[in-house]
């Protein structure tokens, strides 16, 4: 692998990593280098995660941590940083949906999507940035979508989630450029995991003809786009919104 994506010596933290497309980032990052710490919400979860990584003779450092517990992710932060290390790289990963019409949409499936998806991204944004301006070095990725910036029925709350991520990873991105740190976002389409693959052949062969290149994304087109992004190549690029979708939204 070219020097220029090595991440040798960097600990890099991706929540949510336990499966899917989080798994996907982890074991790239690991394979450049990377130090990997993951969280997730369940014991079992981390524990199927550690044996993944395992598997593929990757040691990853898993942790159990709710996002959307404030004090938690602060907790998580300092607990990294005591065990592991200062974190160099964070990638907000996790995330859930409650899909549903406006019109039926509960204010409960609107604030858990908006709790997990935009707040958690924020806090931990929040929680890592002063070692990394001390360091003088960071990189912080958001998991957008492509819905955040074209939208789709029976996901408002995801949507607008997602398309908060944008607006805030644009904003802090303008603060903490002058120290070394870059901030940007990842926006995939329709990717290949557990959730389209829950759909009916039918549903996902549809899905499929929307998409110029004609297929679903796979999880590694993400876990590339990640490693550039979080790689040297990368250090004069912040505030970018990075679509990865083949050629389903251009905007």
């Amino acid at each position: 692998m070219s020097n220029m994506f090595s991440l040798e010596g960097k600990i890099a933290l991706v929540t949510g990593a336990s499966y899917g497309i989080g798994f996907a980032i982890a074991c790239a990052m690991s394979d450049a280098g990377a130090t990997i710490v993951f969280n997730d919400i369940k014991q079992e979860l981390v524990d199927k995660g550690i044996t993944a990584y395992a598997e593929k003779g990757i040691k990853a450092h898993g942790y159990v941590c709710d996002v959307t517990d404030e004090a938690a992710v602060n907790a998580l932060v300092a607990k990294i940083e005591e065990e592991v290390g200062v974190i160099d790289i964070l990638v907000n990963n996790a995330g859930i949906t409650r899909d549903m019409l406006a019109m039926r949409l509960s204010d409960e499936a609107w604030d858990a999507v908006i709790a997990t998806n935009l707040t958690a991204a924020f806090v931990l944004t929040r929680a890592v940035l002063r070692p990394m301006m001390k360091a003088r070095f960071g990189r912080i990725i958001n998991m957008s979508s492509v819905v955040g910036s074209m939208g789709n029925a029976g996901q408002a709350n995801y949507a607008a989630a997602k398309a908060g991520l944008i607006g805030m990873s644009k904003s802090v991105a303008q603060e903490v450029a002058s120290r070394g740190i870059t901030v940007n976002c990842i926006a995939p389409g329709f990717i290949d995991t557990d959730m389209t693959r829950a759909l009916a052949e039918s549903d996902r062969e549809k899905l499929a003809e929307r998409i110029p290149a004609r297929r679903l994304g796979q999880t590694d087109d993400i876990a590339g786009a990640v490693l550039y992004l979080a790689s040297d190549l990368a250090a004069y690029v912040t505030g970018a919104v990075l679509p990865v979708n083949g050629g389903l939204f251009m905007g």
